[in-house]
């Protein structure tokens, strides 16, 4: 069984697409699952969501939970399935309910700034 840790990330962290300031946090969470790299998980209240459109995909998984996905729209493209919220939580993973993660791509930024 894959271990998940989630603590409070340090410092403040953003996402960024399309040139647009997605979210900034000082709330945000670091989780690790087994040997993955760390995601940060984003508090859903400091997450801009008039960028992110609900998408049809959803996903489970044994440790976290039932997730939905959502595309990010930004004024030249849409990033497709690019951001995921659990919204059925297992309890283990309960800290990240009402939390949203991102893909860090060529076009998605995750930093600690």
């Amino acid at each position: 069984m894959a271990r998940i840790t989630i603590r409070k990330a340090e410092g403040t962290w953003t996402v960024r697409a399309g040139g647009a300031v997605l979210g900034e946090s000082r709330n945000a969470l670091e989780l690790t699952e087994g040997d993955y790299p760390f995601v940060i998980y984003f508090p859903r209240a400091d997450i801009a969501m008039a960028f992110l459109d609900e998408s049809e995909q959803t996903s489970h998984c044994p440790h976290k939970g039932d997730a939905r996905f959502f595309s990010i729209i930004t004024k030249s493209q849409t990033l497709e399935n690019a951001a995921w919220s659990y919204e059925v939580v297992k309890p283990e993973a309960a800290a990240i309910k009402d939390h949203i993660a991102f893909y860090a791509t060529d076009a998605v930024t995750i930093e600690r700034v």
